[in-house]
């Protein structure tokens, strides 16, 4: 049997790390929650060090809101829950889904209960999900949760399309200008250096650096595709650190404009989550530990682990909210309204609503912002590097005249 390594938080929220012997990476997260230990990375031992892994089979998350949405209806028309599951395995386009949709339902003929048979597949199904499966089975609202599972998701999904839609257009115009400077400085430069050299003409600074460039990226090209691969990796592994990760974050959080928007989206992420679980009827606790995992940001999930422990010595939960600093004050105004009123999760919801609206605007000023300072700087690097290559032929000119 594999041993596995793994780090993660107590109840008290003090951090730790150690081994447990297990089958898989799912049976290790059900030994450490008995503990009542928060996971974090679990890698076995002697592949801590294996390279990153591409082309897992994840599901997109469009599959699983989709998913969602179709097991409520199906629920709530009265099918059995088994039919329901072999029906949504078969209409299902992703192989990988399919597979494991299919391992659900088998599980659950055998006489497990939805949320147990769900747990086994983690990277399909993450904590959210079973918890809300587990309090709506519970409960007899299975349909219900399944519809604000849909929701969620969907939500979600557009949260994130958001961000992505935002960042297209700057990564598009940076890599371009990359291409065009590396042709430039690969294929033209150095028919200009020739001409130069065979004409006996006198370089100036700023010609003679961008004639430099080229030699280097002509000798040394590997040197500097080595380098690239080379900071993947290390900021790769880095933030597979629970402290590089949360340094990394917390840089993040305090860039200018970026910042803010990188805030918004955390603050909508982990008020539309903790919203969702208590309106399912997930304890606060549970809900607290559940949104810090699933927050996406190292020094969110920090912030969201000291609440919970706030919370569980029996301190209100906008107090630690507020100390924390990571929460705008209108947020934790908010949140005090809704615990004092009995109404946190409808709050919640509202807060999330506001930060989602208020995230779709920063995205578009943030595009609006940077879309000229991207032309700018295209423009003043293969211009300058243009410019540099005509200044020797003026000179000459002039002396010609």
């Amino acid at each position: 049997m594999p041993v596995f390594t793994f780090t993660g938080t107590d109840a008290q929220g003090k951090k730790i790390a150690g081994e447990r012997q297990a089958e898989n990476k799912a049976s290790v997260q059900v030994q450490l929650r008995r503990e009542r230990i928060t996971p974090g990375a679990i890698k076995e031992k002697g592949k801590e060090f294996a390279l990153p892994k591409f082309g897992t089979g994840k599901v997109p998350v469009k599959d699983i809101a989709i998913f969602f949405r179709q097991f409520s209806v199906m629920i709530d028309a009265g099918l059995p829950l088994v039919q329901c599951l072999e029906i949504l395995a078969t209409n299902q386009e992703s192989t990988s889904f399919q597979k494991t949709l299919t391992a659900v339902r088998t599980t659950v003929e055998g006489g497990s209960t939805l949320s147990n048979a769900m747990r086994q597949h983690p990277k399909i199904f993450d904590d959210l999900t079973v918890n809300m499966i587990e309090a709506g089975e519970a409960g007899g609202i299975l349909d219900t949760i399944l519809q604000r599972l849909a929701v969620y998701v969907e939500k979600a999904v557009k949260l994130k399309s958001a961000v992505k839609s935002a960042l297209i257009y700057p990564v598009s115009v940076i890599s371009i200008a990359c291409l065009i400077v590396g042709a430039l400085l690969k294929f033209v430069v150095p028919i200009f250096a020739s001409m130069f050299t065979s004409m006996n003409v006198e370089l100036p600074l700023p010609t003679k650096i961008v004639v430099g460039l080229s030699h280097f990226i002509g000798s040394f090209w590997w040197v500097v595709l080595g380098g690239i691969i080379a900071l993947v990796i290390f900021v790769h592994y880095f933030r597979k650190n629970p402290r590089g990760r949360y340094l990394f974050d917390a840089m993040l959080l305090k860039l200018p404009v970026l910042g803010s928007v990188l805030r918004k989206i955390a603050v909508a992420r982990f008020t539309r989550t903790l919203g969702t679980l208590i309106t399912s009827g997930v304890p606060i606790l549970e809900g607290l530990a559940i949104t810090a995992r699933t927050s996406g940001n190292a020094v969110l999930e920090v912030a969201l682990m000291k609440v919970r422990k706030a919370v569980e010595e029996g301190r209100t939960i906008v107090d630690p909210l507020r100390e924390s600093g990571v929460f705008p004050n209108m947020v934790t105004q908010m949140i005090g309204v809704g615990e004092a009123t009995g109404a946190m999760d409808a709050m919640l919801q509202k807060i999330a609503d506001f930060y989602e609206d208020e995230v779709d605007a920063a995205t578009k000023n943030l595009l609006t912002l940077m879309e000229p300072l991207l032309i700018g700087f295209l423009g003043i690097v293969v211009g300058g590097i243009v410019i540099s290559l005509y200044l020797p032929m003026f000179s000459l000119i002039a002396k010609l005249s």
